[in-house]
C-alpha cells in the first residue's frame, strides 16, 4: 500500500519527517511518502494533482494546524475532519455572505458536493478512533473580525478553520482516492492576541496523533486483506 502524507508547510510535520526512516521500517510492507503542497487551496490542489499524476496513492493523509470555532476543540486538541465547506467563495451583499450555492452558480448536490459540503465517504471507518470527528470550514484569508467569525459559525456551524481542507477533499473525491484529514488546534478563530495561541503545542499534538493515524490506517488495511 502506497500512502501519501501531505501538509501545507514543512514546519507542521517536521517531527514526522525526521522520523520517516524508522516509521517506514515499522510500516513495512507499506510505503509512506511525504510531500509539502503549499499554503491555500490553489497550491494544494495543483501540487496534489501533480503528485497523483506521477504516482497514484492508495490512500492520502492531510495533516496540519487549524483554528477552532468550538469549545469542544480547544487549542492543543486535535480532530479528524468528516466534511468540508468552502466558507468564503461567493459574494458579500448587504453585509451578508452568499456562497456559490446561494448564488445558484452551482447546485448543492453537484458531485462531489453533498448538500453544499465535501464529505469524507470513508469517515465511518474512523468513528471508533479516539479523536472527535469535526466539520471544517476552508477560507482564503484568516480574519480576526468577531462579526465575520459569527457569520461563518451561524451559516455553516463548523468546528475548524483551515486554508487547504476543501481543496484536499475536492481532489480526493474527484480522483476517487480514500483519504483522511487530521487537524490540531492552535487557536480559536478570531483570537487577536497571539500570546493566547498554542502553536507549538498544536504542532506537537499533530505529530503525535499523526503517528497513531498512520498505524491505525495500516491495521485497517491488514484487516481488510485478512478478510479477503
Amino acid at each position: 500500500m502506497y500512502i501519501l502524507l501531505i501538509s501545507s508547510t514543512q514546519a507542521e510535520i517536521e517531527a514526522t519527517s525526521r522520523s520517516l526512516l524508522p516509521l517506514e521500517k515499522s510500516l513495512h510492507p507499506h510505503e509512506l511518502d511525504i510531500r509539502i503542497t503549499g499554503i491555500g487551496g490553489m497550491m494544494t490542489g495543483y501540487n496534489l494533482c501533480n503528485h497523483i499524476r506521477r504516482r497514484r496513492p492508495d490512500y492520502i493523509i492531510q495533516a496540519g494546524v487549524a483554528g477552532s470555532f468550538s469549545d469542544k476543540l480547544p487549542p492543543g486538541s486535535a480532530g479528524l475532519i468528516k466534511e468540508e465547506i468552502m466558507a468564503d467563495l461567493g459574494a458579500e451583499e448587504n453585509d451578508q455572505f452568499r456562497d456559490i450555492f446561494d448564488l445558484s452558480l452551482i447546485a448543492p448536490h453537484t458531485p462531489p458536493f453533498v448538500n453544499h459540503f465535501l464529505p469524507n465517504p470513508g469517515i465511518k471507518a474512523w468513528e471508533d478512533y479516539p479523536l472527535p470527528l469535526a466539520r471544517g470550514a476552508t477560507v482564503n484569508a484568516i480574519r480576526t473580525s468577531a462579526a465575520h467569525t459569527v457569520m461563518i459559525r451561524e451559516k455553516y456551524d463548523p468546528a475548524t478553520e483551515s486554508m487547504e481542507g476543501a481543496a484536499f477533499h475536492y481532489v480526493c473525491l474527484m480522483e476517487n482516492i480514500p483519504f483522511i484529514q487530521l487537524r490540531a488546534i492552535s487557536n480559536y478563530v478570531g483570537e487577536r492576541d497571539k500570546k493566547n495561541w498554542k502553536l507549538r503545542e498544536a504542532v506537537d499534538r499533530l505529530n503525535t496523533e499523526l503517528a497513531g493515524v498512520i498505524q491505525r490506517l495500516t491495521r485497517q488495511i491488514e484487516t481488510i486483506n485478512d478478510q479477503a
